[in-house]
C-alpha cells in the first residue's frame, strides 16, 4: 500500500488506500479481519475483477481460514464457521431485484453475530441495509484505488485502527 489519508467525524470518517498488487489487496482485507468485531457488516462495491473476492481472501485467512475461497456468485453466500467467528460471504453479482433474496431468508444472516461481508450490496436494495463499513474499489490506472467509508461508530473505530 502506497499512500493513505483520513478524515475527521464519523460522517466523513473515510480511509482512501492506493493499492498496486493482489497481495496488497488480501493484506488490506486482513489487517480489516484483525480489528473486525462480531456483528460487523462491510459492504464492498466495484467492478468485475477490482479484487472484491482477493479482499475477502485475506480477511478469512487472517481469521485462519485456510481452505479455498471462492466468490459466492451462484450460491448467493458462502459461510465460514471459524474458531472465533462465523463469517457469511455474499455476492449478489447475479440478483436482478431484491426480492429474489428474499426466499433464502437474507435477513436472518444478518443477526449481527456473525460477520457479514457483501459483495455487490446495491443488487439487494434495502435488504443489504446500511452496513457499518463501505468499500469501494475502483481501477487506476496502476492497481486499485480502495476507500473504506465508516458508516457506524464500529467501523469508525476499525478505521483508526488500521
Amino acid at each position: 500500500m502506497v499512500t493513505t489519508t483520513g478524515q475527521s467525524g464519523l460522517k466523513e470518517h473515510t480511509l482512501r488506500i492506493e493499492v498496486l498488487t493482489a497481495e496488497d489487496m488480501a493484506a488490506l482485507g486482513g489487517r480489516l479481519a484483525l480489528n473486525c468485531p462480531s456483528g460487523c457488516r462491510i459492504l464492498i462495491q466495484g467492478p468485475l475483477g477490482a479484487g472484491k473476492t482477493t479482499l475477502v481472501r485475506g480477511f478469512l485467512r487472517a481469521l485462519g481460514f485456510a481452505g479455498t475461497v471462492k466468490s459466492p456468485t451462484y450460491t448467493l453466500v458462502e459461510p465460514y464457521i471459524l474458531e472465533k467467528y462465523t463469517v457469511y460471504h455474499f455476492d449478489f453479482y447475479r440478483i436482478a431485484s431484491p426480492e429474489e433474496l428474499e426466499s433464502i431468508g437474507l435477513r436472518d444472516y444478518f443477526d449481527r453475530s456473525a460477520i457479514c461481508l457483501v459483495e455487490w450490496p446495491e443488487n439487494a436494495g434495502p435488504l443489504s441495509g446500511q452496513g457499518d463499513l463501505h468499500i469501494g474499489i475502483t481501477l487506476c490506472a496502476q492497481g486499485r484505488q480502495v476507500v473504506l467509508q465508516a458508516l457506524s461508530p464500529v467501523s469508525a473505530a476499525i478505521l483508526r485502527n488500521l
